[in-house]
């Protein structure tokens, strides 16, 4: 299978990014590469498995930067996404949401198909239920996590919760292996400094292998710890007990990532190229053609000391325009303004000027588009247009 041949419309044979019909999604190869080198050396270092999800990427092309030889262990939000990930011969494969009983099934059905080995997250006496009657269903023994909630962020158990051990106890007697424990800590989202950072990546290890032992003693087998958020695998600083660390906006970072203090603007691998198509001088406004159906509604920024708006403007190679941002959007109109309370000035920006906004979530903006166009540094030459996929 071969992605940047796959989407016949993927980037209309534009060599250079002037010809690009925007809105147009922009990769950025070489930051890419830095990002991804970044974290697998911190992992590294620890002796742990990387297992990246690409929920954020939903491309082969960047999952083959990450495995250049060969194939390796990755995570998936969605069903859709380990199905086109199988089928590029990814077998050892974490499907990372809590499993519904038409879900197992799929999921299951998959593994028949692919020899893939997708295991399940739940929380549930149910959800072992079910996945037990997908199993004799489809005659394939499944495999699943136990989700853990270590920072009352979403869902899961308490590391201390009896329920913990019941939930075993249904999976071994419904015929479900136990791959191990996961957790992910979502509230290191909502932190910004780096002694913050490492106590939540502490508290989410301690409390994943403080569950994993006593499921252990327990009399089961609990193989796999697993933790991940893009925050706290950076700013782990002790990965005792733990065999395994996801993250996935890693790749690309975003402003939010930025705001919690986990990357740099230059970092940030993705854009949006937009073209002015408008001005109102009396409001200080710049109209492109990228609204939030380009750019995506998230406002991830608005809680955080700096409120990046939709997005924040660069020039057309990528150089960040001081304090311009997107601070409005409709549906296929951004309107460029100054940041309340700046007094910097509107660069000059006639009709047809072309500009990036960086995303505030990499994932929502990335969402929104059929394909990367790969660029690297401020040339204006595309390198290549690597498709992504998209449902559920």
């Amino acid at each position: 299978m071969n992605s940047t041949q796959s989407n016949p419309k993927a980037g209309d044979g534009a060599a250079t990014i002037d010809e690009l019909i925007t809105p147009a999604l922009l990769l950025d190869e070489g930051k890419l590469e830095r990002n991804i080198q970044r974290l697998a050396n911190h992992v590294g270092s620890f002796g742990v498995v990387l297992r990246p999800h690409m929920k954020t990427a939903k491309s082969i092309d960047v999952a083959r930067r990450i495995y250049p030889d060969e194939p390796g262990p990755i995570t998936v939000s969605t069903l859709a996404e380990a199905e086109y990930f199988a089928g590029y011969g990814y077998k050892d494969i974490t499907y990372a949401v809590g499993a519904s009983p038409a879900a197992a099934v799929r999921g299951l059905e998959l593994c028949c198909r692919t020899g893939a080995n997708v295991k399940f997250l739940i929380d549930t006496l149910e959800q072992a239920d079910a996945l037990g009657e997908a199993g004799q269903k489809t005659g394939i023994t499944p495999s699943a996590f136990i989700e853990l909630d270590v920072d009352d962020h979403r869902g899961g158990l308490k590391p201390a919760d009896p329920i913990l051990v019941a939930v075993a106890d249904r999976m071994k007697a419904a015929g479900v292996e136990l791959a191990g424990v996961l957790s992910h800590a979502g509230e290191s989202y909502a932190l910004n400094t780096r002694e913050a950072l490492v106590a939540a990546a502490e508290n989410e290890r301690a409390a994943t292998v403080q569950a994993a032992e006593l499921l252990r003693a327990r009399g089961h087998a609990c193989p796999i710890v697993s933790i991940g958020s893009t925050p706290t695998a950076h700013f782990a600083e002790n990965l005792d007990g733990v065999t395994e660390v996801r993250a996935g906006v890693y790749m690309f970072f975003d402003l939010v990532q930025h705001g919690v203090g986990v990357c740099a603007i230059d970092d940030l691998a993705i854009s949006v190229l937009a073209t002015v198509v408008g001005a109102k001088p009396d409001k200080g406004w710049i109209l492109v053609d990228a609204g939030w159906m380009a750019l995506s509604r998230d406002r991830g920024t608005s809680s955080q000391e700096i409120d990046q708006g939709y997005g924040i403007a660069c020039d057309e190679q990528g150089q960040v325009y001081d304090d311009v941002i997107v601070s409005q959007a409709s549906q296929e109109h951004g309107i460029l303004a100054i940041r309340p309370g700046s007094t910097k000035s509107m660069p000059e920006l006639p009709i047809g000027a072309k500009v990036r906004i960086l995303p505030n979530h990499a994932c929502a903006m990335a969402a929104q588009h059929d394909f990367y166009s790969v660029v690297d540094g401020k040339s204006p030459a595309i390198l290549a247009h690597w498709t992504r996929m998209r449902g559920w």
